[in-house]
């Protein structure tokens, strides 16, 4: 049993069933979640009896082995991470203002099957844990840790990496609990966003959960035709049917729900397909963040021109709808939106996210 697919706040039950005193879990937690230790012989105030229990395998702090850390030019650092079973994904650390956003997957690989992904060309080899999806956190924590003061400190987490997150609720609202918990990351919900190509009955469900995340919808289209083209979840979710569940989820005062966009030259970036999009979104508590398209090797699509980007903007703009260009982060070493993916893995390219019944 890995502790981290459990909530902190349970690992002293956990302790006690096992013979242990229930405060012994909270002072373990406190190793993993703000010392960031999971060697049980570095908890100094652990007693000998827990940390053989931790050492033994019938209770477990294990965490992926990392294989590479990129960092590019302007400093993201992409780091590779095996699963115990094999598989490898990715997580993004993005600078920002001497703060970091982690970017993390939720799937090795995925099984949506985006056009414009590069993590669609490998197909879905599993969801990932709970325990998988928080070792991520921990990893990357531990690597800003090493950096100069004031460099340190992830303060964003975006699930906007390997995967469909909705498509994986079981193990994301979990992580979401204990990156949000006092006795785990101690994160906001405010300062969580969770992106979703548009699985309609998850967004609700995730909505259900009063998990109190941003919510993010991979949009990218303006009509059904070209979405169900470029997306192929547009075959199971039309785009008033996603609207209608953006429209049930609850908002906070002031919150927004943000519709991302992923500019393809000549495909979906015309003033035309802007004024559609603006007239679709005009009536929400949203904002739009563009994209431009992160080229990958094989992909047939083109980044679009910035005058073509500030021209969709600036129609955007003329309805009254905040517009913000994605700044590419990242790009030279594949750590940008859409380039994600690691070669040489079993897969099964299935879109994942059938409507239900």
């Amino acid at each position: 049993m890995n502790l981290l697919d459990h909530p902190p706040s349970t690992w002293g039950e956990i302790l006690e069933k096992r013979g242990h005193p229930a405060y012994r879990g909270r002072q373990v937690a406190h190793w993993v979640y703000q010392r960031l230790t999971t060697d049980p012989r570095k908890m100094s105030n652990i007693p000998p009896g827990v940390r053989d229990l931790l050492s033994s395998g019938t209770l477990s702090l294990d965490l992926p082995t990392v294989l590479s850390t990129a960092q590019s030019l302007d400093g993201t650092v992409k780091m590779a991470l095996r699963l115990q079973d094999g598989p490898v994904i990715e997580s993004v650390l993005i600078p920002r203002k001497g703060q970091w956003t982690l970017c993390l997957s939720t799937q090795a690989g995925c099984g949506i099957g985006c056009r414009f992904c590069r993590t669609a060309s490998m197909g879905l080899t599993r969801n990932l844990s709970t325990a998988e999806i928080l070792s991520q956190w921990l990893l990357a924590a531990r690597f800003v840790e090493t950096l100069p003061p004031g460099e340190s400190h992830i303060d964003h987490i975006v699930f906007m990496g390997m995967g469909e997150p909705l498509a994986n609720l079981e193990a994301l609202i979990p992580a979401i609990r204990s990156l949000t918990h006092p006795d785990g990351a101690g994160l906001s919900p405010r300062r969580i966003t969770v992106s979703t190509s548009g699985l309609v009955p998850r967004i609700d469900t995730l909505g259900e959960a009063n998990t109190g995340v941003r919510l993010a919808i991979s949009l990218c289209a303006p009509d059904d035709a070209l979405r169900r083209e470029i997306m192929p979840v547009g075959r199971i979710y039309s785009i008033e049917e996603i609207l209608a569940a953006c429209r049930r989820f609850p908002l906070r005062n002031r919150d927004r729900i943000t519709f991302e966009y992923v500019l393809l030259a000549g495909v979906n970036d015309s003033p035309l397909q802007a004024r559609q999009l603006g007239r679709l979104l005009a009536p929400f508590r949203s904002k739009v963040n563009l994209i431009p398209f992160n080229p990958f090797p094989g992909s047939p699509y083109h980044r679009p021109t910035d005058s073509s980007v500030a021209a969709f903007q600036e129609v955007l703009a003329g309805f009254h709808i905040t517009a913000t260009v994605r700044k590419s982060m990242g790009p030279d070493v594949l750590a940008a939106c859409g380039q994600l993916a690691r070669e040489s893995q079993d897969h099964t390219p299935v879109l994942t996210g059938e409507r239900a019944p």
